[in-house]
């Protein structure tokens, strides 16, 4: 029996919130992370940071239950070669080695949705928090000219 995909709904308020983040005035980075709440199957919020740098956002992904997987969203301070400067809206999926398979799968079934609910266009997926620096990020930005 094969297990059907769990899509998730993404919560009113988080939808709501994430609108808002998209538009913030700020220009520190800030980020917002966000976790599958199992009983509701809804995406919820977890915690909001501001003024957080990439190599920071790392340490706050899931350490605290290394197996899980997450969505975080992140505005980041991105200098253009021409010297514009402009803060995209990072979604990064982090979907760490050795997440049981359901959670797998509810993440990554939730994962469009969300994306989609949100509107968010620069979607980067890591497998490994470690990955996550400001270097990799820069990198993963500069295929969006």
């Amino acid at each position: 029996q094969s297990e059907s995909l769990v899509v998730c709904d993404v919560a009113e308020d988080l939808v709501e919130k994430l609108r808002k983040f998209r538009f913030r005035k700020e220009t520190n980075n800030a980020a917002i992370i966000m976790k599958i709440d199992k009983d509701k199957q809804l995406v919820v919020l977890d915690e909001e940071h501001e003024g957080i740098s990439p190599d920071e956002l790392k340490d706050e992904l899931p350490e605290r239950q290394p197996r899980y997987p997450s969505h975080a969203a992140a505005t980041y301070k991105y200098q253009h070669e021409d010297g514009r400067v402009s803060y995209p809206l990072c979604f990064i999926f982090s979907s760490p080695v050795g997440c049981k398979p359901e959670q797998q799968m509810m993440y990554a079934g939730s994962k469009n949705k969300l994306v989609q609910t949100a509107e968010l266009t620069k979607v980067f997926e890591i497998r490994n928090t470690e990955d996550l620096t400001e270097e990799w990020l820069r990198e993963k930005l500069g295929f969006f000219h």
